[in-house]
């Protein structure tokens, strides 16, 4: 059985006798609650927005360096282009993920950078989405 610490809310599987989180005795785990499918929040966003500023600088530099060794109209120029554009770009890959739970074993899933199917991490199961909500993929 899985479950969450009583105490501090950590996620357990059965194995445990102790909280990893907060170290107290588990006799009895709290089962965790499912929840649907929702629209990932800007935290997704974020991490392409940050994706998108670490990218960024290195194209620009490198299309910089690239304009300097004459090669700058075929590949610097398209590179420092796509630098100015990458943190504008970075949130678009992460807002339309969903967020919810493996149909197989309960765990907390995201669909971000998922095309058609993914492996869950907590059971390596192959998980599908279909009209926006996690399914079983065979």
């Amino acid at each position: 059985m899985e479950g969450l610490c009583p105490k501090c809310g950590a996620h357990l599987t059965s194995s445990f006798l102790i909280c990893p989180g907060c170290g107290k005795a588990v006799t009895e785990l709290t089962p965790r609650e499912t929840l649907p499918a929702e629209k990932a929040p800007a935290k997704q966003a974020f991490s392409g927005l940050l994706l998108g500023a670490i990218a960024g600088p290195a194209m620009i530099v490198t299309g910089a360096m690239l304009c300097l060794t004459g090669l700058g109209v075929f590949l610097g120029a398209p590179l420092i282009v796509g630098g100015v554009i990458a943190p504008l770009v970075g949130p678009m890959v992460g807002m339309n993920s969903l967020r919810g739970n493996c149909p197989w074993c309960g765990a907390g899933v995201s669909s971000l950078n998922a095309k058609g199917s993914f492996e869950c991490e907590a059971c390596r199961k192959r998980v599908a989405v279909k009209d926006h909500k996690f399914v079983q993929a065979a």
